[in-house]
């Protein structure tokens, strides 16, 4: 099959990709079957459409899965247990009223932005969404202001959060496969990150939440009503625990950057302790300390915490280890070198290019996760012959593409729905709104910033 109608051998590799990725999408978009279970038959069949002799197409399956896997794994883990502490102590709760108490009720929309960028650090999307909404609702009914004025900014932090800023898993696959440097990720995702969500999130909240006046369900309401008299954790040791994996990375990164070399023995130290695994793993044990046994909760307790948590992370963690097997037979069956060669004749931008692959596949997928996983083993091996491109705002791209356009083959989509009691016209109106905002105002920042780095 090595040619397809007289075609170049690049041109046909590049239509069996095509056919493949369509094969991907309508499998997931049409028949909802399940992606990682998807994401392996694409991969087996670019592979052998693509020539690959069977016995290296298995070892390039199970080569990339274990690959990728390494290092999102474990980051994958440890942050949930980070997030299921935050939970489980109140934290999620301290950080927001004293936010609001420090705003004010009149710019209450602007510290619910923060609320979600910070709460969305350490935990998944849906995780976040899950520990924000009883303060949504907790805030709306206090303040008397619309909810989606409440409700838009958190989405809008968290979301930035999910697909821009380490060490979340979608920007972590694009860091990895890109040879990205992650504090200088940090740093660029913090600048871009933080203006995008307060278009999508304040300023758009404000807009249309005065347009859509939706009632929260009433079961949900009272469900989450009723959160008993705990006594929450101080605000400061709060916002330290969650911020503390990001303050280790950045020092090892500015340690590499001061002393590049690693002459002195700070610099060791500092990059050990910065790594995405060390730095979560330093965090999630200082976790079970300041936001539990110093909340009173016993070793029982956080035993139990840590393992319930990691449950509904196991379908994530194999649809990205799905997607690091398409990735590696993409490059190992000769599409990704293909590819580059056309991309680099064609001369397109690759921030461009990086943006726009990953939002097509999100569009078709409804995935963040699978647009970010497909995307960077399309776009990996154009930025391997490109030159003069800043490799971390490629990955910022990725991340920014792969947030667009929410709609209704998202299961994102149907839980805001629900919790916000919309209809689909209203999600469409507001979150998918939102999420499209995001991804734009994301890709013109980075193309903005990209002009002085």
């Amino acid at each position: 099959m090595d040619q397809l109608f007289g075609l170049s051998h690049n041109a046909t590799l590049l239509v069996w990709t095509l056919i493949a990725i369509v094969f991907l999408i309508v499998l997931i978009a049409k028949f909802k079957w399940n992606p990682f279970v998807t994401l392996l038959l694409s991969a087996l069949m670019l592979g052998l459409l693509a020539g690959m002799n069977p016995q290296d197409l298995i070892k390039s399956v199970t080569g990339g899965l274990g690959g990728t896997l390494g290092t999102i794994a474990i980051v994958i883990g440890l942050g949930t247990m980070l997030g299921k502490m935050m939970a489980e102590s109140g934290g999620a709760e301290r950080i927001a009223t004293t936010l609001i108490d420090r705003f004010g009720q009149k710019r209450v929309h602007w510290a619910m932005m923060l609320v979600g960028f910070i709460v969305g650090i350490p935990v998944f999307f849906e995780v976040g969404l899950i520990l924000l909404i009883p303060i949504v609702f907790l805030v709306a009914r206090k303040t008397g202001l619309s909810l989606l004025k409440i409700g838009i900014p958190i989405l809008a932090g968290l979301s930035t959060v999910h697909g821009l800023v380490p060490p979340h898993p979608a920007p972590m696959i694009a860091i990895d496969a890109y040879n990205a440097n992650l504090g200088r990720t940090i740093l660029y995702s913090l600048i871009v990150g933080l203006p995008t969500a307060i278009i999508a999130g304040p300023i758009f909240g404000k807009f249309i939440g005065s347009r859509i006046e939706v009632q929260p369900p009433k079961e949900l309401a009272e469900q989450f009503a009723s959160k008993g008299d705990r006594e929450l954790p101080g605000f400061g040791i709060t916002l330290f625990t969650i911020l503390l994996p990001v303050i280790l990375m950045l020092t090892g990164s500015i340690a590499s950057i001061v002393d590049p070399e690693a002459v002195h023995g700070f610099t060791h130290v500092a990059e050990f302790i910065g790594h995405e695994i060390i730095a979560l793993l330093i965090s999630a044990v200082f976790a079970f300390f300041s936001l539990g046994f110093a909340r009173g909760f016993s070793k029982d307790d956080i035993s139990k915490f840590t393992s319930e948590c990691l449950a509904p992370t196991a379908g994530i963690i194999l649809i990205i280890g799905g997607g690091g097997a398409f990735k590696q037979v993409l490059i190992d069956s000769g599409v990704g070198k293909a590819i580059a060669d056309i991309a680099s004749h064609s001369h397109i931008n690759v921030i461009l290019f990086a943006w726009l692959v990953a939002a097509l596949i999100r569009v078709a997928t409804g995935s963040a996760t699978v647009a970010m996983t497909t995307a960077a083993g399309i776009v990996a091996p154009v930025l391997a012959v490109s030159t003069g491109v800043n490799v971390e705002l490629v990955v910022l791209a990725t991340g920014a593409g792969s947030l667009i356009l929410s709609h209704v083959n998202d299961a994102g989509f149907w839980m805001i729905k629900e919790f916000f009691g919309m209809t689909v016209g209203q999600t469409l109106k507001s979150w998918t709104m939102m999420e499209t905002i995001l991804s734009v105002v994301g890709l013109i920042f980075i193309m903005i910033l990209s002009v002085f780095v």
